[in-house]
């Protein structure tokens, strides 16, 4: 009974060795490439980030802004041919269609050359979503959706993935015990005494 209960249990514990690494060393150190901070401007690499040191002095984030209020928004050129580029930074309220939408217009820093590599800025952003528009002259923009104070529920729900996987394993070998003679004979000898 007991083999019957590790054949059942074998390929679920292996399902949880294999999605709770992958959950968790997901957002650790990975190649440039792969951040998701990082956006191409024509062929080129950007990486943004926001700041706000008024909550948490060191912390960076990227499109999760954790609070509302004053926000320190870089953007770090890491293609050095964009250096000489003049590069502009356009924040707008809510997510639309229309990128011109000057009405909801946050925050604009005019496009000019950063021969030091770093494009920064300030805006005070309040509870929503934003999009955070890079230009450079003569290449196609890039976007980034900005959640502020909002609760991202599909990261929520991979990180309750390995917890409740593991439950799941130990109610089906709990269950499986149950159903042994030799578990309830230690079981009926226990309350006897």
């Amino acid at each position: 009974m007991i083999m019957h209960a590790l054949r059942i249990s074998l390929p679920l514990l292996v399902l949880v060795a294999v999605v709770g690494p992958s959950t968790a060393a997901a957002h650790g150190n990975v190649a440039i490439e792969e951040d998701i901070c990082v956006r191409r401007i024509g062929g080129n690499m950007v990486h943004f980030s926001a700041y706000q040191p008024q909550i948490e002095p060191k912390a960076q984030y990227c499109t999760e802004i954790p609070d509302v209020g004053e926000t320190f928004l870089v953007v770090d050129l890491v293609d050095p041919s964009l250096r000489n580029t003049p590069i502009g930074v356009k924040i707008i309220q809510g997510v639309n269609e229309n990128e011109q939408d000057e009405a909801k217009t946050v925050a604009y820093w005019k496009p000019v050359s950063h021969p030091d590599g770093v494009v920064r800025g300030e805006a005070t952003l309040e509870k929503g979503l934003y999009k955070l528009i890079i230009t450079a002259e003569g290449l196609s923009p890039s976007t980034y959706l900005l959640r502020v104070q909002q609760a991202d529920y599909s990261k929520i729900g991979r990180a309750a993935l390995g917890p409740l996987a593991l439950l799941l394993v130990l109610g089906v070998v709990g269950y499986e015990l149950s159903k042994s003679g030799r578990v309830r004979g230690w079981f009926a000898s226990r309350r006897r005494s």
